[in-house]
């Protein structure tokens, strides 16, 4: 595609490179974002400005009396193209120390008053290394889950426990059926909490119970408040669970930099509840911001299932979860979201073997057969030849 660039680049528009002259602290760098606006050429040069503005101090530029936050704190307009079709890609240089070292407020100074606007998607942000080095990235990735699951060369597995409704005991036997076909790990649906009818501890020690000594893993999905989520993930431990899911933006960002941070030991996968509630490119938020917060493995809606995901859009999400960099380990894709048997063989060819396949539903339509449908699942995976 051919865009016209409307602003020419600031001399100075390198994430790492634009460094302000006040002494904010340590984190005194600016970092890019992209955003993908709706305009006319006419405007699109004032609404950049303002989005850089809304984006950074929120007033007037007129009313700031201080140099320095006129220099180093006030977002910067570096580049405007021209997408076609009424669409601009912005990219604004925002100053790094308006983050502090907090989660949700990193997502603020990204997207917080600008999401209000209907015009504006939040498209891309350029990481760099002392924002990775914040935040950390995956403590385990994809090496760690393949340690786990003791799996290399090869495509990992996964299902889910459902419905809601069942107790503890009958999501442990199902847990118990699901292992019997080899599945590498067992997650709780994202739906499951503290409810009354599957209490989060009897669940827990149910699910532990009926996959020891097996191979397969069992993820419990937290919930509540960050106590609450302490309190779980304390819980399992001691009941030998190594790995557990998290939605981040139920959650949100601070919870699950904490959990992260306070559990090393740890291994999240990230799921992508409320995902679809702002206007942040999914390969951008699942792919990059979930693994930067420090998602070992991500999990999205593949193409083709019940969502509506495009390839295009699922093959930049899955790159963005593995893209090599020096200051953090890579993150596992999880495409999910209405998977049969019949496409694994196609899913492992778009996807790779660095890749974890969920599929819950279609094994569960078993009923009776579930530990052969599941075997039959884990084995086309582990027989799979990647074109």
């Amino acid at each position: 595609m051919t865009v016209n660039r409307l602003i020419v680049r600031l001399s100075c528009v390198h994430p790492i490179a634009l460094r302000g002259r006040h002494d904010w602290g340590t984190m005194t760098g600016r970092f890019l974002a992209t955003y993908h606006v709706r305009a006319d050429s006419g405007t699109i040069a004032a609404r950049a400005q303002a989005i850089a503005v809304e984006q950074s101090v929120e007033m007037p530029l007129e009313a700031i009396e201080a140099p320095e936050v006129l220099r180093d704190i006030v977002g910067q307009v570096a580049d405007i193209a021209d997408l076609g079709a009424g669409v601009f890609a912005v990219r604004i240089a925002l100053a790094t120390a308006t983050i502090g070292r907090d989660g949700a407020q990193f997502l603020n100074m990204l997207f917080g008053n600008t999401s209000l606007h209907d015009d504006v998607v939040l498209a891309d942000v350029e990481i760099p290394p002392e924002l990775a080095a914040v935040f950390g990235g995956p403590r385990h990735g994809i090496a760690g889950l393949r340690r786990r699951a003791a799996a290399n060369g090869r495509a990992l597995t996964c299902s889910a426990l459902k419905p809601q409704g069942l107790s503890a005991d009958r999501l442990g036997e199902l847990a118990s059926r699901f292992a019997a076909g080899g599945v590498d790990f067992i997650k709780d649906d994202h739906g499951l909490a503290d409810q009354t009818y599957s209490p989060f501890a009897d669940r827990v020690r149910a699910c532990a119970a009926a996959l020891r000594g097996q191979a397969t893993r069992y993820m419990p999905s937290l919930s509540g408040n960050l106590d609450a989520m302490r309190a779980q993930i304390t819980l399992a431990r001691e009941e030998g669970i190594d790995t557990v899911l998290i939605a981040p933006l139920l959650a949100g960002f601070s919870t699950m930099q904490a959990l992260v941070a306070g559990f090393p030991d740890i291994a999240f996968l990230a799921h992508p509840s409320f995902g679809g509630a702002s206007r942040i490119a999914p390969d951008l938020l699942i792919g990059t911001l979930f693994r930067l917060l420090g998602a070992d493995a991500v999990i999205f809606p593949t193409h083709g299932g019940r969502f509506g995901y495009t390839p295009e859009t699922c093959r930049r999400l899955a790159a963005a979860a593995r893209l090599k960099r020096v200051d953090m380990r890579r993150a596992l894709p999880v495409p999910a979201g209405g998977m049969t048997l019949a496409r694994v063989p196609e899913i492992l060819d778009f996807y790779g073997p660095d890749t974890m396949l969920l599929i819950g539903g279609s094994l569960l339509m078993a009923r009776e057969r579930l530990t052969e449908e599941t075997a039959a699942f884990t084995s086309r995976v582990a027989a799979h030849q990647y074109r």
